[in-house]
């Protein structure tokens, strides 16, 4: 089983290699030096700054995911989650609730659609990947229903605003928070036995149960965990926007995956790594403000991010097979 202390970087140098995916970097900076010539905009104080807040709702996102992820689950309802509990806030903020009372309202229902997703999964046996893309489509559904497909807008309580749109010494709060959420992650995985056990379970879910591991307990918790991260993504998306859009988070599954594998973290479980996942994420906002920049039509926006997601599996199972 993973052992907390192997895991704990010990160091700035450790903390890199344990991504477990150098060629990540190398990716990364050889994207950015191609994107320094084929769209000199790119390095605009301005751009930089809106792919710094476009990464922001991945990253939160990936951040729970990771967890998701090494324990060798999925979770296929974070987009869902996302768009359900921004529509929350926003209609509590448009009906006169306080802004945190509107806050911890959406954050709440983010809470209960993970919760749920536990207890579907540990409780009624249902696959991970069956039961939360049920829950996706409800959810969803439910967002449609209420929504009609027309935006909740007159979110724009000044308090609210400042959430997702203000700065701080000169950097956006987002990014703030998200480094705040960051660290809590981080401790989280690397420095408290919930993180040994959820690594436990991800290398072999039935050594971990016959050690006394409470294997029920913890899945649930994980997937409480992605479902309010998921809703503090919607809270921090419905502030920049000012209002609750019926298509938000569509495709952002596909995104954390992405962002969560490409960093390192193997979908076999027992190997996790958030300071990949932030990489990942910050990679998938860069390639999407290239093809933007680069006036590439939205429907292949998909087809890259696929293809992306097929060469990070296969160079995680191809670095598998090295080493054993």
């Amino acid at each position: 089983m993973a052992d907390i202390a192997a895991t704990r970087p010990r160091s700035a140098l450790t903390l890199v290699r344990s991504s477990g995916n150098a060629g990540v970097y190398l990716a990364f900076v050889v994207l950015l030096v191609a994107l320094g010539f084929a769209a000199p905009r790119f390095f605009t104080f301005g751009n930089l700054t809106d792919v710094l807040r476009q990464a922001v709702p991945i990253a939160v996102i990936a951040f729970g995911a990771t967890f998701v992820i090494g324990m060798r689950g999925i979770d296929l309802s974070v987009g869902s989650t996302l768009a359900l509990s921004g529509l929350v806030t926003a209609n509590l903020i448009v009906l006169g609730y306080p802004v945190p009372l509107a806050c911890a309202g959406g954050i709440a229902v983010g809470a209960v659609i993970g919760l749920v997703n536990g207890i579907l999964i540990t409780k009624a046996g249902i696959t991970d990947f069956i039961a939360t893309m049920a829950i996706m489509v409800i959810s969803r559904g439910i967002v449609m229903v209420y929504t009609q497909g027309i935006p909740i807008v007159g979110a724009s309580d000044p308090a609210f605003r400042m959430i997702g749109q203000s700065y701080a010494g000169g950097v956006p709060v987002p990014v703030i928070l998200t480094a705040i959420v960051f660290a809590i992650a981080f401790y989280l995985l690397y420095y408290t036995r919930f993180g040994r056990f959820v690594l436990s379970i991800g290398s072999n879910p039935d050594a971990a149960r016959l050690v006394g591991i409470p294997t029920d307990k913890v899945k649930i918790a994980v997937y409480v965990l992605v479902g309010v991260l998921s809703a503090f993504a919607g809270v921090l998306l419905t502030s920049r926007l000012e209002a609750a859009m019926p298509e938000a988070g569509q495709g952002y599954e596909l995104d954390v995956i992405a962002a969560v594998v490409i960093g390192g973290t193997g979908l076999s479980g027992g190997r996790a790594t958030l300071f990949g996942t932030a990489i990942g994420a910050v990679l998938m906002a860069v390639v999407r403000n290239a093809l933007n920049l680069l006036n590439v039509n939205t429907f292949w926006h998909q087809v890259v991010i696929g293809t992306i997601i097929l060469i990070a599996v296969a160079a995680d199972r191809f670095s598998r097979r090295q080493k054993a």
